[in-house]
């Protein structure tokens, strides 16, 4: 069993990560353990959301060992214009690693004020957010889509959670195609077929 990390912060954006943390308990319901969920932040024990919920976290970004996470997840929030300096690191190793790394909306600006954007496809909130950080050299790979995979790195704008979540379903595997393609029809459109067609492939 590998860690997922998901990085918690005060202010973090609860809609932006909430499929994901769901994906992986639904996938370990289902007798698959080969992921474990680990809330870390940097030096508190407890953030508070941009919803106002509370959460106790797991563990301290600074006990995180790069060999043992399955993935890295960054959600926003309204921090990452500055600091965050532990976790960035961590986020530059991991990618290094070939471990995917996931981030969404203001997580975004972070690995582009860490360099990490200047050579993958990326995609954020807008390319003038990004560009507000003076370490970013990437507006070639900026990709203005609700979704952008380039190897192990995924990310997306904050108005595209679902896009998000799927993305990095298929990157870690966490659900077999026809099960991933269906879950995410019946959430992007609501439509029954694909309520059959989750409850056929399971």
């Amino acid at each position: 069993m590998t860690t997922i990390a998901l990085y918690a912060t005060d202010t973090m954006a609860d809609w932006e990560y909430a499929y994901i943390t769901t994906g992986i308990a639904m996938a370990r319901e289902q007798g698959d353990d080969r992921y474990e969920l680990k809330v870390v932040s940097d030096g508190a024990d407890v953030v508070t959301t941009a919803g106002g919920l509370r959460i106790l976290v797991d563990g301290d970004v600074a006990d995180l060992v790069v060999g043992d996470l399955a993935a890295l997840i960054l959600p926003g929030g309204g921090t990452w214009g500055q600091g965050h300096a532990k976790i960035l690191d961590v986020a530059v190793d991991v990618l290094a690693t070939g471990v995917p790394v996931g981030a969404i909306c203001g997580a975004t600006l972070g690995l582009a004020r860490a360099g990490a954007l200047n050579d993958r496809a990326h995609t954020s909130n807008a390319l003038e957010f990004l560009t507000t950080a003076t370490e970013y050299a990437g507006s070639e790979h900026y990709r203005d889509d609700r979704a952008v995979v380039d190897g192990n790195l995924v990310t997306a704008p904050g108005t595209a959670p679902l896009e998000f979540a799927k993305a990095v379903f298929e990157v870690l595997e966490l659900f077999p195609k026809p099960i991933i393609d269906a879950w995410y029809g019946l959430y992007s459109t609501g439509e029954k077929k694909y309520f059959d067609q989750l409850q056929g492939a399971q």
